[in-house]
C-alpha cells in the first residue's frame, strides 16, 4: 500500500517503551504494527479523539495506544500504552 501524503515521524515516550518491554512478544508485535501504520495514516478510521484531551487513541485487542499529533511538524508522540481499563486512569 502506498502512502498518499508525507510520512509522519513516530516518537515513543519512555513510559510507553517501558510498558512494551513487559508485554508478551506477540502483543508487542501487534502493537508495533499498529504504531507503524500511524506513520502513513495518523487518524485511521478506528481512532478516536479523547474528550477533554488533545490526544487520540487506537485499539489493538484489549490494549490501547494513546498518542498526540504535532500537525505542524508531522510528528506522532505515543504517550501511553496500556490495558483497556487502566490506560485512561494514567493520563
Amino acid at each position: 500500500m502506498s502512502s498518499i501524503g508525507p510520512r509522519w515521524q513516530i516518537i515513543i515516550q519512555r513510559s510507553a517503551k517501558r510498558v512494551l518491554r513487559r508485554l508478551p512478544r506477540d502483543v508487542v508485535e501487534r502493537i508495533s504494527i499498529a504504531i507503524e501504520a500511524l506513520a502513513d495514516n495518523p487518524r485511521p478510521p478506528d481512532s478516536r479523539k479523547l474528550v477533554g484531551y488533545d490526544l487520540y487513541r487506537i485499539r489493538v485487542g484489549d490494549w490501547r495506544i494513546i498518542y498526540a499529533l504535532e500537525n505542524d511538524q508531522l510528528i506522532i508522540v505515543v504517550v501511553e500504552i496500556g490495558a483497556r481499563g487502566q490506560v485512561y486512569r494514567d493520563l
